[in-house]
């Protein structure tokens, strides 16, 4: 019987929603505008907005606000290192350069200290073979005058044979060599 009760109840308010339309027929009334739960419906807006605010504002945006300031941290951690890597970059590249300055720079000298002691041993082989040079000239010049002086000597003598020869052929007398060296000297003066 209390179910019975009950049902009427229900089929009661069911009826109470409802409101006749323009042929006649019943159309169900949509809820939120019904004014008899009014009421009730503010309570329970206020209750959840309530529950939904303090959860919000006691638990979820804490932890998205740690969410955001620790990633906010971690990009200012990772802008911090890589300005410093870069500054370091930088530096190492700076140095970098400087070295290779030097290195080219010692490299020029080793060259240039190279060039000048190949050009002082080029200088001494050269005058070493240029005193060679000028005393096997000497040497020369020296035999070239001894048989110079060997030939002159004995073109005297071939001189005075000849004309021994020559006189003795035409006028059939021997002329001693003193006489014939007499005669030629006479004539060269």
């Amino acid at each position: 019987m209390a179910e019975n009760t009950h049902k009427e109840a229900v089929a009661g308010e069911h009826q109470v929603h409802t409101s006749t339309g323009a042929h006649g027929s019943e159309q169900p009334q949509f809820p939120p505008f019904n004014t008899d739960t009014y009421s009730s419906q503010l309570v329970w807006l206020t209750l959840t907005f309530t529950l939904l605010y303090v959860l919000m504002s006691r638990l979820v945006l804490p932890r998205i606000g740690e969410v955001i300031d620790e990633r906010r941290e971690r990009i200012q951690r990772d802008l911090d290192t890589a300005e410093r890597l870069k500054t370091d970059t930088d530096r190492a590249l700076a140095d970098y350069e400087k070295a290779l300055a030097d290195a080219r720079a010692n490299a020029g000298a080793i060259a240039r200290e190279t060039r000048g002691k190949l050009d002082a041993k080029v200088a001494k082989r050269q005058a070493a073979a240029d005193a060679e040079n000028a005393a096997q000239i000497a040497i020369a010049e020296k035999r070239i005058q001894d048989t110079r002086t060997k030939a002159l000597a004995s073109v005297d003598e071939i001189a005075t044979d000849v004309a021994a020869a020559v006189v003795k052929q035409l006028t059939d007398a021997d002329v001693s060599a003193a006489d014939i060296r007499s005669a030629l000297s006479s004539r060269t003066s």
